[in-house]
């Protein structure tokens, strides 16, 4: 196989395969990613073309929203079950389907079951587990590092393909923009097909940093099994007050982020007089800001206390929120929110894992994390619908965001709450 022999090529220049294998899954979570924020593009073309409210469109968005982050932990246990390789493949298949049926669709419930139900359920079985997993299981050492790197994909590619998506709307419509995705989600599927490997001992090599190959732990029999996994996992971590303070300030996470602004963004700045490529511009500026500073959450989560680095985030983002409805909406304005909220867009992923490895063992981190990130899919789904109706009810997305940056400093006050000292618990092993 490919990866083999580029493993053999790595060892021979001192280079471990594990940063190709998180190379492969940085460019997956980016195109994943941007299929998921795609959408935020289009809700005003959606309005226009066929009439359905705000309301309606966050309606369908919530629904991925949340499958999204529901699929967590049962896509942790199928990647621990299936590999990583499989989940991955399965994943860009379905919404690679999910979109070209899509571009066809006429009716609101096909907006619910394509981009809800069936986008929703794709990008789940990977979403934010996937660079867990390959984080905890690849690498002994640089894993906040390396979770820094692939959650940075993950804002970067909701943010960065925001601009290229909304200028061919703009032009040729929002059916070629899905058209231009599927063909990314191609272009990464291939790269999968050929480079990645589910564990290092199917090389024969040892995670990065460690010093014995480790063998794959036994994974449940039967499907039954293996589906009340995770749900026997959330049974045990859920005695641990820590598990509910990750999952409620990650609630928050989602909320203040993919929620809010990545959904409503585009069109709250259309209700000011700003077109939305320039909008976009200001998301991609974010998510150029965030890269720079998601890594260097991963760098500062290996060395600092993780406690406080989340505290300083949630706080910063909360502050930067609560400026937004106070600004005059001109470039100058919205390029400080987008510089300062767009450091922390995703920078809170590296310390919750660390912290997360750190209470429940390295094995059941990716299903315990799935849970979190459950949370977090939570609050996003409740802010994209929640904008919606505010846009709805009230013609302004502004209490929406009021209320997510006052959610964002409860967050930063309640990370103090974790004990600092030995672990609550630790998960034993399946």
């Amino acid at each position: 196989m490919l990866s083999a022999r580029l493993a053999r090529r790595f060892s021979a220049r001192n280079v471990h395969y594990g940063w190709a294998v998180a190379g492969a899954t940085f460019l997956t979570m980016l195109v994943v990613a941007g299929a998921v924020g795609a959408p935020g593009v289009f809700i005003v073309p959606l309005q226009k073309e066929f009439g359905w409210s705000a309301a309606d469109i966050s309606g369908a968005l919530a629904i991925r929203f949340l499958l999204f982050g529901g699929m967590g932990p049962f896509a942790a246990a199928f990647m621990n079950r299936f590999g990583i390789r499989r989940m991955m493949l399965i994943s860009l298949g379905i919404v690679a389907c999910g979109m070209l049926l899509s571009l066809a669709m006429d009716r609101i419930w096909q907006l619910f079951l394509l981009w809800g139900v069936v986008i929703g359920l794709g990008t789940g079985l990977t979403a934010m587990v996937l660079g867990a997993t390959v984080a905890t299981r690849w690498f002994s050492e640089r894993r906040g590092l390396v979770m820094g790197l692939l959650s940075a994909s993950t804002a970067t590619g909701q943010l960065a393909f925001l601009p290229l998506l909304a200028g061919l709307t703009e032009s040729h419509g929002w059916r070629m923009a899905l058209l231009m995705i599927c063909g990314a989600i191609l272009i990464a599927a291939v790269v999968v097909f050929l480079i990645m490997q589910d564990r290092p001992s199917d090389l024969g090599l040892a995670p990065y940093g460690a010093g014995a190959v480790e063998p794959a732990p036994v994974q449940p029999a039967t499907l039954g099994a293996l589906l009340m996994t995770p749900i026997a996992v959330l049974r045990e971590a859920a005695g641990a007050p820590v598990f509910w303070v990750l999952f409620f300030s990650f609630f928050v996470c989602g909320a203040s982020t993919n929620g809010l602004v990545q959904t409503h963004f585009i069109a709250m700045c259309g209700d000011y007089g700003l077109a939305a490529v320039g909008a976009a511009s200001m998301l991609a500026m974010m998510g150029l800001f965030d890269f720079g500073g998601t890594l260097a959450s991963g760098w500062l989560s290996d060395r600092f206390d993780n406690r406080w680095l989340l505290f300083c985030y949630y706080g910063l983002r909360g502050l930067s929120l609560l400026y937004l409805p106070f600004s005059d909406f001109s470039l100058y304005s919205l390029s400080i929110f987008a510089i300062f909220y767009g450091l922390d867009w995703v920078a809170t992923v590296p310390p919750t894992v660390k912290l997360t490895a750190r209470h429940f063992g390295p094995e059941k981190t990716n299903i315990v994390f799935g849970w979190i990130f459950a949370g977090h899919q939570l609050g996003a789904a409740s802010a994209a619908l929640g904008g919606g109706l505010s846009r709805t009810v009230w013609q302004s997305y502004m209490p929406a965001f009021v209320a997510a940056g006052l959610l964002c400093l409860i967050a930063a006050a309640m990370i103090l709450l974790i004990h600092r000292g030995r672990p609550e618990r630790t998960l034993a092993a399946a």
